[in-house]
């Protein structure tokens, strides 16, 4: 088949959930023997230069890199605020540039199918129904508007009428472009369901973001136990949030029963006051590091304290890939099939997560068989291969 994935950011190098899930089906399609075109916007926040992009990664697809800088400005947001009925998540990404790109390669290929990755390519739907025949598909990487709508509920003030207004904003947008697709493709049954309820006529089939096993090797062979850590994006709202929260209401007591234990933080982009309240005894910053499997396999327990956001966590996923017993909430494992005390903690209050990090460092065993029935379940539910080939297949039907 010949597929076209559209992209709001390149998806390499793959260091978010976002890149992670559009990167890996990219390998997915290409490996199955597919004919795969990837255009992307190459964003300010994300950019790269075409020619540092690895052979082995160029080899997967047709790479299209357009110069969208969709960069955040205080005074077009207001503006955006004051003048518009758009999401200004959304109007950043609405550009002339990208929309000539496009029409440009749908008069220069053909294509099968053409896979819109995430919601803020919905707008460039009318332009491919103009220039191309083929089956259009939504893959929803969460709902947009639910990570905005739960962030609201943990915010004050003015930035918390903003943010609900923001989260209004999108859930119309969201709602605009139900059914302008032909398939809709949700990363979580759950992601599915919610969008059927808000109106979603279309077939659907959940396609959940793939691990390739082949990089994500276990191995306790530098593993410093016990050791708590957390790896995402610092620049995200919900990760934000939820480890102030920890840091604030958990750490103290966990620190002053191990005294020697350290916190390991890992990401990229953390804004200087994120930093500033990191700075705590036991906390070991580390910003972005250059191998997130080896930093992860490295350390014991991961934390991962998620009070909003939307569909998959791909990080936990990966955790759970390399074995390492992870403390949770219901939202951090929202859409991934999990099972308390089996292969996952789940916590959602200060004495919860206390107590669920404190059995795993006092008993080595019960952190190792959560582990171990970790891997175990990644390996049976989220192969890349497997999870690419049932969408191909699902496609073919529609075709």
């Amino acid at each position: 088949m010949r597929i076209l994935q559209l992209m709001n950011k390149v998806p390499w190098p793959s260091k978010d959930g976002g890149a992670i899930a559009c990167m890996n089906m990219t390998k997915g399609f290409s490996m199955l023997g597919h004919e795969v075109t990837v255009l992307s916007m190459n964003t300010s926040k994300h950019h790269i230069h075409f020619k540092d992009m690895p052979a082995n990664i160029r080899s997967k697809a047709d790479f299209r890199l357009v110069e969208v800088p969709a960069s955040i400005n205080w005074l077009d947001g207001a503006l955006n605020f004051l003048f518009s009925k758009l999401p200004y998540n959304a109007q950043r990404f609405i550009s002339d540039e990208f929309s000539v790109q496009l029409i440009k390669l749908l008069t220069e290929k053909q294509f099968d199918v053409i896979q819109l990755e995430g919601l803020y390519l919905c707008p460039y739907i009318p332009a491919i129904r103009k220039y191309s025949k083929a089956l259009i598909a939504y893959r929803a990487h969460n709902i947009e508007y639910e990570i905005w709508e739960r962030t609201a509920t943990l915010s004050e003030g003015l930035r918390s009428n903003y943010i609900r207004n923001l989260s209004k904003r999108i859930k119309r947008f969201e709602i605009s472009y139900l059914n302008k697709y032909d398939i809709l493709v949700p990363i979580t049954d759950r992601d599915g369901l919610i969008l059927d309820a808000l109106g979603n006529v279309k077939p659907r089939h959940t396609s959940q973001t793939g691990i390739d096993f082949a990089s994500l090797v276990p191995t306790a062979k530098k593993l410093e136990f016990p050791s708590l850590f957390h790896i995402g994006a610092l620049d995200w709202a919900p990760n934000q949030e939820g480890l102030i929260w920890f840091f604030e209401h958990c750490w103290a007591k966990i620190h002053s029963e191990n005294p020697q234990m350290k916190f390991y933080l890992a990401g990229r982009n953390a804004p200087d006051w994120f930093e500033r309240r990191i700075k705590l005894q036991g906390v070991e910053y580390l910003g972005e590091i250059n191998d997130a499997y080896d930093f992860m396999n490295s350390k014991a327990i991961m934390v991962v304290p998620l009070f909003s956001g939307s569909g998959m966590r791909i990080k936990i996923i990966e955790g759970m890939a390399l074995g390492k017993p992870i403390v949770t909430t219901d939202i951090g494992t929202e859409g991934i099939p999990t099972e308390n005390g089996n292969n996952i903690l789940i916590a959602n209050n200060v004495d919860q997560f206390t107590d669920a990090i404190t059995r795993l460092i006092n008993n080595r065993e019960l952190s190792d068989r959560i582990g171990r029935n970790a891997i175990g379940f990644i390996q049976e539910k989220f192969d890349n291969l497997s999870q690419a080939g049932a969408l191909i297949e699902f496609y073919k039907q529609h075709l």
